[in-house]
This record gives C-alpha cells, sequence and structure tokens, in this order.
C-alpha cells in the first residue's frame, strides 16, 4: 500500500504498549500488513537490513509483526514462550535506529503462539538468530526497544565504527 515513516528512537509512541487485534479489525489488518511489507522492502533498499518489523513502528499500537525472510509471514496478537533459560549476546540492531547497535542478552530458543492472516491458531518454535529476531519485535509490542536491554552502559556502538 505505502511506504511508511519508521518511529525514530526517543518517540514517546515506541515505549506504549500495544493493544489486541480484534476479529472486527481483520479487514484493516490486511492493509497494515501491506503497509508494513512496504515499509520492511524500502527499508532493505536503504541500509541493506531488516528481516521484521512491528505495527508500532509505524505508529500503529497493535499487537502485529511482520516477518520476510524466505517468505513472508504474519504474527497477530502474539504470545511469547521461553521454553529453555540459556542465554547468548548480540548486537542487535532496529530500524528506529538504524545506525545503532546495542549488546543484548536474549534467550536462545523460544516458541510464539499467534493468529495468523486468516485468524487461525499458530505456533512456531525459533532458536539462535530468529529466536533473537522474535524477541525483538515482541519487545516492541511491550513498549520495550533494545535500548532498555543493553548489557551495560558500554553496549552500544554506531554501526559504521564496528565489525560485528
Amino acid at each position: 500500500m505505502a511506504v511508511k515513516k519508521i518511529l525514530p528512537l526517543g518517540n514517546p509512541m515506541l515505549y506504549e504498549k500495544s493493544e489486541e487485534i480484534s476479529t472486527y479489525e481483520l479487514k484493516h489488518v490486511k492493509l497494515i500488513v501491506a503497509d508494513l511489507h512496504d515499509t520492511l522492502i524500502d527499508f532493505r533498499k536503504q541500509y541493506n537490513c531488516g528481516r521484521a518489523i512491528a505495527a508500532p513502528q509505524i505508529g500503529i499500537m497493535k499487537r502485529l509483526i511482520y516477518m520476510y525472510i524466505d517468505k513472508p509471514i504474519v504474527f497477530i496478537n502474539p504470545i511469547l514462550e521461553i521454553y529453555n533459560s540459556e542465554m547468548f549476546e548480540v548486537w542487535d540492531d532496529c530500524m528506529s535506529f538504524p545506525s545503532l547497535l546495542v549488546r543484548v542478552k536474549r534467550y536462545k530458543n523460544c516458541r510464539l503462539r499467534f493468529k495468523d492472516i486468516n485468524w487461525k491458531d499458530r505456533e512456531l518454535t525459533f532458536s539462535d538468530d530468529l529466536s533473537e529476531l522474535i524477541q525483538h519485535e515482541y519487545d516492541h509490542l511491550e513498549g520495550i526497544l533494545a535500548t532498555q536491554r543493553a548489557v551495560d552502559q558500554f553496549s552500544f556502538v554506531l554501526k559504521d565504527h564496528v565489525k560485528v
């Protein structure tokens, strides 16, 4: 539909918890997904990265994540489950602050229960970098940014100053 402006770090909306989507909103959700897709693809063209985006990043305070790696997938009203305590550290980036990397700890494995675009119950399990990605996007729905999960006060670096 349209490329939307991604809310930048510091925008107060990024720190708000998103609302659940109801069945009567499903028709509207498809329009939002189209905007998320267009915005993600445009971001990739500009920055040569980007695998997923959450609706709050474009100012829509709904519990909706769009991921496009091999194929597009829509997560409506996701519920994140951590079933293993093993964690790892990673340099996390975000479309809301594309020049910054933040060192965070994430769970190595997670599961996501959600509704798909046809309102069917689904469940997927993720490991390693995809687990980190899902946790990052889920945090957006909770109003949490990677900057709030920094390992310590020295866990920030500008992308063009480091090879990670």
